[in-house]
């Protein structure tokens, strides 16, 4: 059987893959923290984010154009360094596995449950069924999930567009407010909330082996991703501002659901239900697919003739999906049972998310040539400025990928 991922997502199913899983839970609160902490000076903060991601961005594609394969980050690193580095980046990657994505499926079970029978409405079985849904949509390939997640991606366009119609947006309120020395530090706020609204490149990057036309596609996707993603935040808070839906008025995981309500009233709340929902859901499907890929590439080039390293007839990693989704099951259970801090584990995904950032920029730096060198370069600065600024949390990522990179193997071959 070929050990080759199928090559079935197109440059439209690929910007709606990325852009959703870059909206994802962010668009739902983040817009509004914005303008509580910068206020209309949070319009500027999405310019600059947008500005500051783009040689990011850029790298991630050049770097996907010219070395696609469904390792991601973690073949990066090998084709610049070795693959002792290779394989410790893939389970920096998948460490993520138990903490980042229950929190993430436990944030869309919250929408979940609201569409449940109400003998029914419990969040624990709003998540399984949520777990169960990524599962089959991974079983049926990655065209499907490209196509249904390009959906979700035009669905929140049309609800943002929506709000800017029935909002009565006119000039007066897309006009950028004027910039003195007193905006810097709420923008440089606002700034630390906001990037990790663009947390979700990295994944993508998994995705690089499976499009059509990866030395075309690829990149485009990537930077359109972006742009798309970059553009319904800035929309969703011209909005936001206009009707001053954020704290200490409406609390900011509400002020989508209170938009609604105000400019569409209460008929369609169901529908704003259903669209928070997927949109979570599409961010964590993200995830999931690339971190199903990233075990069984690691299969195919260590362990070839592993149940793990086969594929379906449909050209799907099955094994490898199965085993996410346990661990993911024990996971949800587990943080269920125990009452895990959501809001901690959430910030210790976040410190491996920026470390692959910069570890993939590090690795981009050594392998491009010309312009993309000093573009990575540059990447590479701004990444390890961010890396700084998460203080504490950041250790976690430190001490993984230290306790990784240590000489296990000599070790134990010694004893």
């Amino acid at each position: 059987m070929s050990q080759q991922l199928k090559q079935e997502i197109t440059l439209l199913g690929g910007v709606g893959q990325l852009s959703t899983t870059l909206l994802g839970t962010g668009l739902f609160m983040i817009p509004a923290i914005a303008a509580n902490i910068a206020g209309e000076w949070s319009l500027w903060a999405w310019i600059l984010l947008l500005l500051a991601i783009c040689p990011i961005a850029l790298t991630f594609a050049l770097m996907g154009r010219q070395y696609p394969n469904a390792g991601g980050t973690a073949y990066f690193v090998r084709q610049a360094f070795n693959s002792k580095m290779e394989r410790s980046v893939a389970w920096l990657f998948l460490s993520v596995l138990p903490v980042g994505l229950p929190a993430a499926i436990t944030l869309a079970g919250g929408f979940g449950k609201e569409l449940l029978p109400s003998f029914l409405d419990y969040r624990y079985l709003a998540e399984l069924i949520t777990l169960a849904l990524i599962l089959a949509l991974t079983l049926l390939g990655s065209k499907s999930s490209s196509q249904f997640q390009a959906l979700i991606a035009l669905s929140i366009f049309v609800l943002v567009a929506v709000f800017f119609w029935q909002g009565n947006i006119s000039l007066d309120d897309i006009a950028m407010p004027s910039l003195n020395a007193s905006a810097a530090l709420p923008i440089g706020s606002a700034l630390a909330v906001m990037f990790w609204c663009f947390v979700g490149i990295e994944a993508f990057s998994h995705m690089g082996e499976e499009f059509k036309n990866p030395q075309r596609d690829f990149p485009i996707a990537i930077v359109l991703g972006c742009f798309v993603a970059g553009f319904i935040y800035w929309a969703c808070s011209v909005v936001i501002l206009k009707f001053h839906a954020f704290e200490p008025n409406v609390a900011s995981h509400s002020s989508i659901p209170w938009l609604s309500e105000q400019l569409l009233g209460n008929k369609l709340a169901v529908v704003i239900t259903v669209i928070g929902y997927f949109a979570c859901f599409a961010s964590i499907n993200l995830y999931t697919q690339s971190m199903i890929r990233l075990v069984w590439a690691q299969a195919r080039e260590y362990r070839p003739t592993s149940a793990i390293a086969r594929l379906s007839k449909r050209g799907v990693p099955t094994i490898a999906a199965y085993a996410v989704a346990a661990v993911l099951l024990f996971s949800i259970s587990f943080g269920h049972l125990v009452n895990l801090d959501l809001e901690l584990l959430v910030k210790l995904a976040n410190s491996v998310f920026v470390m692959l950032y910069l570890l993939a920029m590090l690795s981009a730096f050594k392998l491009l040539t010309g312009f993309a060198k000093y573009l990575a370069g540059f990447s590479t600065l701004l990444c390890s400025i961010v890396f700084l600024c998460l203080g504490w949390s950041m250790l976690y990522a430190i001490i993984i990928f230290g306790l990784l990179m240590l000489p296990w193997e000599k070790w134990f071959v010694r004893k």
